[in-house]
């Protein structure tokens, strides 16, 4: 069993911190994963990721690792931490997720779900098995069952068969898990997702349901698809009620920083999200001021430093103006280090968060935080 060791619980909310411990080391939490679905955070190598931006775990995508480099290529290589070059914690999502994303190339089966390949057209069957078998190759440290994500709006008929076919795969994934062993010699971990729309008498249905097989921790997913923030809040207040204190909490694709200060004062442990690399790319930086788009012309002849509140690689040795003149150029560098600033900026949050758990005064902070880091400080730009 995967423990959360429990380490303070805020007294005013559902926010806690603590940590759990896998054969590539300890995971704080709360705690922010970084997005490596093909084996790589986008733009930042894994020397950064570790040294600077101090990433605990990262998450890498079961589909697309599955079409490339392919499971040979995998096992060959000694599984995903030897192929990439890292040594601590990796969690792989099942392809669930693309089961929404990609709905249109695929198909649902009582036994599984039928990809059509988005590179070649390809055509692939996803059973909770293969998928448990693909995730032992590949040798992550914390597997995530084969679920699907319904979208938003969604009819309740539609999400009440989602939510069936969801439990009925994670007794599939459970017994596919507890049937075959690791491949490299040290032990992996196997959560389930629950799952219901906006749906709650469906979450709950599905959480009792998980709850009894007994996964190593538990995801909600099927949230920040297009429904209303604060139908997202009470969507997560809500489940967190029947998720299990001693093991980590997930929620799964969230999300700006807001979302996940909220998220942790309704007592979620862990995230991911795209969004720090994907909006670093295209030139917009968090901050402790707000969002900062660096293709502005005010920073053009702006020598101070990106946040004067952070101490990563970026903002230890460039400017404003340098990280603008890169956009504006066209230069690669640029993403790198807006990616640098951006996953720093997200695993500090985190931190901070966790600090002021410890301290007591978590609410408080929170709201101020909140206040300032959702303001977008200026939002023209020269291209």
């Amino acid at each position: 069993m995967l423990k959360l060791n429990i380490a303070v619980e805020d007294k005013n909310s559902k926010a806690r911190t603590g940590y759990f411990e896998t054969a590539h080391g300890i995971v704080e939490t709360p705690i922010f994963m970084p997005v490596g679905t093909q084996g790589t955070v986008k733009a930042v190598n894994q020397s950064y990721l570790e040294s600077d931006i101090h990433a605990q775990i990262v998450l890498s995508n079961t589909y697309h690792l599955y079409l490339r480099p392919g499971t040979e290529v995998l096992f060959e290589a000694g599984g995903l931490h030897k192929f990439m070059n890292w040594h601590k914690p990796i969690l792989t999502d099942s392809g669930g997720y693309q089961v929404f994303s990609l709905s249109g190339l695929r198909k649902l089966k009582t036994d599984g779900v039928e990809f059509r390949s988005h590179i070649d057209g390809s055509k692939h069957l996803f059973t909770p098995e293969k998928v448990v078998g693909i995730q032992r190759v590949i040798g992550s440290d914390i597997m995530m069952s084969l679920d699907e994500c319904t979208p938003y709006p969604c009819e309740y008929e539609y999400a009440a068969k989602s939510v069936k076919l969801t439990s009925d795969w994670a007794i599939l994934n459970k017994e596919a898990f507890n049937n075959t062993q690791p491949l490299y010699g040290h032990k992996q971990f196997l959560f389930g997702i629950i799952q219901g729309s906006v749906y709650k008498d469906l979450r709950e249905k599905s959480a009792v349901h998980l709850l009894n097989i007994d996964f190593d921790g538990y995801a909600i997913g099927g949230l920040a698809v297009g429904e209303p923030t604060e139908v997202m809040y009470d969507i997560v207040d809500f489940t967190t009620g029947f998720m299990p204190k001693d093991k980590p909490r997930y929620l799964m694709g969230v999300g700006r920083p807001e979302n996940i200060l909220e998220a942790v004062e309704r007592g979620i442990d862990m995230f991911d999200c795209v969004m720090p690399t994907r909006n670093a790319r295209n030139s917009n930086l968090f901050t402790s001021a707000g969002v900062l788009s660096m293709r502005n012309a005010r920073y053009k002849n702006d020598f101070n430093t990106i946040d004067e509140n952070c101490d990563c690689y970026t903002c230890s040795n460039y400017t404003k103006a340098y990280l603008r003149h890169l956009f504006i150029a066209g230069e690669i560098l640029a993403l790198e280090l807006a990616s640098i600033h951006n996953l720093h900026y997200y695993l500090n949050l985190v931190k901070d968060a966790g600090d002021h758990i410890k301290n007591g005064n978590f609410q408080e902070w929170k709201s101020e935080i909140v206040s300032k880091i959702s303001l977008n400080v200026n939002n023209k730009s020269e291209d």
